[in-house]
């Protein structure tokens, strides 16, 4: 392979993106100026496909969809000024919502690598608004994403509980989301993403490299996996915290999960019903709950204590054997156990996590990150720094807690600097704000929710 050199690479095109009905394959083709096809393929398990003309016109929209939101991993390595589209043409509409996820879901991206994308990133537009995408015929089911976390595993509680039939859908090969897809009990679906190899060797080469707006990737291979399983739900589990970024001196906002957001959600959500399919809903079903909400409800049950796991380190690690679930030192451990301690006895939290993290001193720097003390909130999926302060000084007043060294520690030295409204659970408890989840299902959840 010749050399990537990123700074004098000038365009980045959209070559071309196909799907095969018969093997289930999809496949998204890239290009950097004239230089050799890169080839991303994701296989949708259940082929061959029976598509009449409805549903597959608006599978054709969701592999277009798709190739576009995908690119984003490519684009990256480069960012060229100029970006193509060579096999088909977008409106206006949908350039504007490209756009605001190659800026925004690469905000963290280009805050690291000193980047600015800001006005740089243009799709250009060729085609006129297309008319309202037509309903697709499709079955009341839901697609629930699964991570292996905690906010999942609540979400598909809540839908057991309302009735909905619902199958648990993850990408790639990850064994701990697998085995705690398999502890619901539920039908699953596993969907295959191989990203093109020559990207990871234009990394070694010096390409530009960081974190991307994977819920967005995700979001558009579950639209297309719903059209061709003739269902009309596509579910996440972002909370109403992902919607708020870190505040960087000399920045502003940096939010590393952006399209975790309300803002992703909303304009993705509504672009699928106006582009793709009619009777397409995608939502977030705790959107209207804060993490320590999210909390409380995973609290309730312990069948899932000894098979989740909310740290990203593991999922990097995990090797054969998951012998070690948390990793106890990174962001999302820290916020985990602090977002579950004041909702569940303290000896089945330690038990999860194998030690108690609150009775560690090594582990201070990583609490003031949560609390936003002395630091800015960490570039990882954690709930807001109000909520980290009160679920600690909650655990303050507590005799089972307060000795611990970190809550001893905030006690005498963090909590006097406070205000005694910074520090109540009980509003952040409160259930509502924007979401998309349909109104009659929501009915039925809410007065759940709140309890």
């Amino acid at each position: 392979m010749s050399n990537f050199d990123k700074s004098s690479i000038r365009t980045f095109r959209f070559v071309r993106c196909s799907f095969d009905a018969e093997t289930g394959v999809a496949r998204l083709v890239y290009a950097f100026d004239d230089g050799p096809e890169l080839t991303e393929t994701v296989t949708v398990p259940g082929a061959p496909f029976v598509l009449d003309a409805t549903r597959a016109q608006a599978v054709e929209q969701a592999v277009r969809l798709l190739h576009l939101i995908t690119g984003v991993s490519y684009y990256k390595a480069a960012v060229p000024n100029e970006i193509r589209i060579d096999g088909y043409a977008i409106d206006a509409a949908t350039a504007v919502l490209m756009e605001q996820v190659y800026v925004h879901g690469l905000g963290e991206f280009a805050y690291r690598n000193g980047l600015s994308l800001h006005g740089r990133v243009r799709f250009p537009v060729g085609a006129q608004g297309p008319s309202p995408a037509p309903s697709a015929g499709l079955r009341e089911h839901a697609l629930v994403a699964i991570g292996g976390g905690k906010d999942s595993l609540v979400s598909i509680e809540a839908l057991r509980g309302a009735g909905i039939e619902q199958t648990v859908t993850w990408i790639g090969g990850s064994q701990l989301i697998a085995a705690c897809a398999a502890r619901t009990g539920l039908a699953t679906l596993n969907i295959g993403r191989a990203l093109a190899p020559e990207l990871f060797e234009y990394n070694r080469q010096g390409a530009w490299n960081g974190h991307i707006p994977v819920t967005a990737i995700n979001s558009a291979i579950m639209v297309l996996a719903a059209l061709l399983h003739g269902v009309d739900q596509v579910v996440f589990s972002n909370e109403r915290s992902a919607s708020y970024g870190s505040m960087i001196p000399g920045t502003g906002e940096v939010n590393h999960q952006w399209s975790k957001g309300w803002a992703f959600e909303s304009a993705f959500g509504a672009h699928v019903q106006s582009h793709v399919a009619a009777d397409l809903q995608y939502y977030s079903l705790l959107r209207p709950l804060s993490e320590l909400a999210v909390a409380r409800q995973f609290a309730r049950t312990d069948h899932y204590d000894a098979h989740f796991s909310s740290c990203n380190r593991n999922f990097h690690l995990l090797g054969e054997r998951p012998t070690n679930r948390w990793c106890g030192v990174c962001p999302k451990c820290h916020f985990v156990f602090l977002a579950l301690a004041p909702f569940m006895p303290k000896p089945r939290l330690v038990g999860i996590f194998g030690r108690n993290l609150l009775d560690d001193a090594n582990q201070t720097g990583g609490f003031d990150a949560l609390l936003e003390y002395q630091d800015h909130k960490p570039f990882e999926c954690v709930g807001e720094g109000q909520e980290s302060r009160a679920a600690m000084a909650t655990l303050g007043d507590r005799p089972e807690w307060r000795e611990d060294v970190i809550v001893s520690r905030f006690n005498h030295e963090i909590r006097p600097q406070l205000d005694a409204a910074d520090l109540m659970v009980a509003p952040l408890l409160e259930i509502g704000g924007e979401h998309r989840i349909p109104a009659a299902l929501w009915e039925r959840l809410r007065a759940n929710f709140a309890a």
